[in-house]
């Protein structure tokens, strides 16, 4: 991670108890800073209009873009950090709607409703007392937060040793070309035993992995406006279209209607 982050304080919403306040939320600009990994008794949405976010929960790195929202359940331990400037929107749920919500970890499609939800909740000035219409929309907003359902934009890690040094290589050159079998060698041990590792230790073979790592580095790059032709070569790819097909088929969409998607995001 980048030194110069500061480190952004955990603000107190999320240990206040209180199930008559379900809903708590606030907004705010973030510019390169680090939350210390830390965990609250509410249950927390984490979404920006603008900017990147990078979250991780125990073996897992998730890249927040304007597309998508985290959910992170109530006690689970995360790190968030900013990159470059972000325009934060975060509201925490009373522990007492645990079990009406998802139990795990997970960034989501957001929909329009429910940012326009959360948006609205935000705007709330009287928190300690909302009013009976206020509270109505407060339960409307669990509803819709009872169903998202998880994305596949998340990249799995390990505390295996020799798996994490070579998560650590892949992550520090994403335009590796290598194949496995380089990385067995450097490991010492055999192609097959490396393959089975992966599959065992992150649920996905080594080439869906680092296609995994590849994506995730072109949503956080197309964040930060780099070009479309500038990314397909730092990822390593001999062409913008082979680029552009591996992002299509992992997300259903090219790169350029991400970036328009993106764009419509901004103007919330």
């Amino acid at each position: 991670m980048n030194n110069d982050y500061q480190t952004y304080l955990v603000v107190d919403y999320g240990f206040q108890i209180n199930p008559s306040l379900s809903v708590l939320g606030y907004t705010e600009k973030i510019t390169d800073a680090i939350c210390a990994s830390h965990s609250h008794p509410r249950a927390q949405l984490l979404y920006a209009t603008s900017g990147v976010m990078n979250v991780v929960v125990k073996n897992q790195i998730w890249v927040v873009n304007p597309l998508q929202g985290l959910w992170i359940p109530g006690g689970i331990e995360h790190q968030v950090s900013f990159q470059k400037n972000v325009k934060l929107y975060s509201v925490f749920i009373d522990p007492c709607f645990a079990e009406k919500l998802p139990a795990s970890s997970f960034s989501f499609d957001i929909s329009v409703f429910l940012k326009q939800l959360m948006f609205k909740i935000i705007s709330f000035e009287n928190e300690e007392n909302p009013t009976l219409s206020q509270k109505r929309i407060m339960d409307v907003f669990i509803d819709e937060l009872a169903l998202i359902k998880p994305s596949s934009t998340f990249l799995p890690t390990s505390n295996h040793a020799k798996l994490q040094n070579i998560i650590s290589l892949l992550i520090n050159d994403t335009a590796s070309k290598y194949t496995i079998d380089y990385y067995a060698n450097l490991s010492f041990m055999s192609t097959r035993t490396l393959s089975r590792l992966f599959i065992k230790e992150l649920g996905m073979n080594f080439s869906d992995w680092r296609i995994r790592l590849k994506l995730l580095e072109a949503i956080k790059r197309l964040g930060e406006k780099q070009s479309i032709k500038e990314i397909a070569l730092d990822l390593g790819y001999e062409t913008t279209s082979a680029f552009i097909f591996m992002f299509k088929k992992n997300l259903g969409k090219t790169p350029s209607n991400y970036i328009l998607e993106n764009k419509m995001n901004e103007v919330f």
